[in-house]
């Protein structure tokens, strides 16, 4: 299973090269107060003026050294962690993009949006600075201490000292932020839901002037967010002004301690300065670890989310490649289907019927009643809780996903478009021939698409807002056509249309894709009733079965529906 430290591996030896860097550079900067500490107390006492000159240069000379070093290295850390979130972002879409539908709606889309902005933002960020401080800010610490106590026991000791509270405060800050910053996460993937939500019905609040309500709303999601930060920032916030406060005490105290030592002549001035120096080092080291605490906390919250959904195991079960399975006299079958979305209630129960090449299921049914429960299984989106569903005699699960994918063509009910031309929008990424996108366009009764500038090159707006609804749905339909499918799944394609454009699109299916096999799902009789098969569902049951004249005779809901839909032509 993937994780996040896996992204890294390809660059171990960038990493390697630029951990070098950054030792060598701050190894060169511990150097500058010992040779500080040098030219104070041997070169000025003795009057050695090429000295100071000489050690004065090198220490110019190491300046200029530490201060290429951390430009190099930083550069390189910033490449690497560039290079590790790119490679993260796609694998965690290209992840996305292969769930199934039922994790999908575990996850919902406001945080799966999140965790692949916002998360892989702050996995950066990590990778980056853990890359610059997790190096500098250790050897400025360890390699400071180690030089102090060569230098001035007595003062290190109480410098010492101080280190054990201020490792219980990091560590115990960092330990509770990484909880804290996985809930701040969660409130914001509630925030972006929020937004969606809004943008997506901004016409409809504006109609219904419910503004008010909505910003309320959203103002309570902001609040909340706002309140889990604040809790989060507060408690990490503790870290550096404690750390501050210990360490400037016990600079203070190592000023008094040093200036006695001085007067008493335990020690020389220009070591009391480089040890002050030291000391300002090691502060600025402990502040760098606090600071790398806090991020590193921010990071693993957002990585552990990443890799919630890099590691989610494969819920539909694929067959292996490869396996012919000629084509049989039953095109579809499904046998005795019973699915429920929350595995409590089935919301389509004991689903059989069979369609052989060419035929036509019509699926009618009041809103709610299962009839895009059945595409959706069809396509494998689910998996049915009981029963089997056969392609040409075979079993969906021992159909590859290519091959069951490449054999469809679909329109869902709620469909969208892509802000790009028409032309692409119907190819979709697809290798169709431009003949085999006109006939598409004919089929689909789009011939709209001709009239407007530019033709199918015509730039569409985002989800198509440029178009009329009927417009979009025949492109819609024009898309599902253009690869010319074996299994053409349509979903209430033609609510938009006017009866007379709905007419002669179901005349070109038959005239054009009669060879297809079609399952249409509508609320218009009028769409179903030519059908080989025509299904009458109800919560989630088929309660008629058969032809439009037999349902006539059979199905009293069929039938009080042909009296308000088609009036006196029902009888």
């Amino acid at each position: 299973m993937r994780t996040v430290l896996h992204y890294l591996r390809p660059q171990a030896g960038q990493m390697a090269l630029q951990f070098l860097i950054k030792i060598s550079g701050t190894v060169v900067e511990l150097l500058l107060p010992s040779l500080l500490s040098t030219i104070l107390d041997t070169c000025a006492l003795q009057g050695d003026l090429p000295g100071v000159w000489r050690l004065g240069g090198l220490m110019l000379l190491c300046a200029l050294l530490a201060w290429g070093g951390n430009v190099v290295a930083n550069y390189m850390s910033t490449v690497i962690s560039r290079k590790c979130t790119i490679a993260l972002r796609r694998d965690l879409f290209a992840r996305v993009a292969t769930l199934s539908a039922a994790q999908r709606d575990r996850l919902t889309e406001a945080s799966i949006l999140s965790r692949l902005t916002s998360d892989t933002y702050n996995v950066h960020n990590m990778v980056d600075r853990m890359q610059r401080l997790g190096i500098r800010a250790p050897i400025l610490l360890l390699g400071g201490i180690i030089v102090s106590l060569t230098m001035e026991p007595v003062l290190t000791l109480v410098l010492i000292c101080t280190l054990p509270l201020l490792g219980l405060t990091v560590v115990y800050t960092s330990k509770k932020g990484v909880p804290m910053f996985t809930r701040v996460q969660e409130s914001q993937d509630r925030m972006v839901r929020k937004v969606q939500e809004n943008m997506a019905g901004s016409r409809i609040i504006r109609a219904l002037n419910c503004i008010g309500r909505e910003q309320q709303e959203f103002d309570e999601v902001n609040r909340g967010l706002a309140a889990r930060q604040r809790t989060a920032d507060l408690t990490m916030a503790v870290v550096s002004p404690l750390t501050s406060f210990v360490l400037n005490t016990g600079l203070a105290i190592v000023v008094l301690v040093g200036a006695w030592r001085v007067s008493m002549g335990a020690t020389q001035p220009g070591t009391i300065i480089a040890f002050l120096s030291y000391f300002t080092i090691i502060l600025n080291a402990l502040l760098m670890v606090s600071r790398m605490f806090v991020m590193y906390s921010k990071g693993s919250a957002s990585a552990r989310r990443i890799e919630e959904v890099l590691q989610l195991p494969p819920e539909l079960e694929q067959a292996g490649a490869g396996a012919e399975h000629p084509a049989q006299e039953v095109h579809v079958a499904f046998r005795d289907v019973t699915f429920s979305y929350n595995k409590t209630t089935p919301n389509v129960a004991h689903i059989s019927f069979s369609l052989r090449h060419g035929e036509t299921l019509g699926i009618i049914g009041p809103t709610g009643s299962g009839k895009s429960t059945v595409l959706s299984l069809l396509m494998r989106l689910y998996d049915p809780d009981e029963g089997s569903i056969l392609i040409d005699g075979v079993p969906l699960p021992a159909l590859t996903e290519e091959e069951l994918h490449s054999r469809l063509g679909v329109v869902f009910q709620n469909d969208f478009l892509m802000a790009d031309t028409i032309r692409e929008n119907i190819r979709f990424g697809r290798d169709v021939p431009e003949e085999g996108l006109q006939n598409a366009i004919d089929c689909a009764q789009a011939d709209f698409i001709r009239r407007k500038e530019g033709g199918a090159d015509f730039p569409l707006n985002v989800k198509g807002r440029n178009l009329s609804g009927g417009q979009q749905q025949r492109v819609l339909v024009a898309r599902s056509l253009a690869a010319d499918p074996r299994l053409l799944l349509l979903d209430d394609c033609s609510s938009a249309l006017d009866y007379r454009t709905d007419r002669a699109l179901r005349h070109a299916l038959r005239e054009r894709h009669g060879s297809a096999t079609t399952i249409l799902v509508a609320q218009r009789v009028s769409a179903v009733m030519a059908a080989d098969l025509i299904l009458v569902m109800d919560g989630g049951r088929i309660i008629g079965s058969g032809t439009h004249e037999e349902l006539k005779q059979t199905c009293p809901m069929y039938r009080e529906l042909c009296l308000l839909q088609l009036g006196g032509d029902a009888a």
